[in-house]
């Protein structure tokens, strides 16, 4: 395939930026909302998983230490 010259490129790169449908403001802070709020759930879940494997195994631990 033969390349584009420089023109041609900048036609077609502002053609397809054209065709791109940008968020509204408001679709943007809820998705960065739900990502943080995403983000906290799994904090929470790993930390508290964290926290039974450890108390598991320190009990464990425990009764042959």
């Amino acid at each position: 395939m033969a390349r584009p010259n420089p023109f041609q490129f900048i036609q077609q790169v502002r053609s397809e930026v054209a065709k791109v449908v940008w968020p509204t403001r408001r679709e943007v802070l809820t998705t960065t909302g739900m990502v943080f709020a995403l983000a906290a759930l799994t904090a929470i879940f790993f930390s508290l998983v964290d926290l039974a494997i450890r108390t598991g195994l320190s009990g464990v631990l425990n009764l042959f230490g």
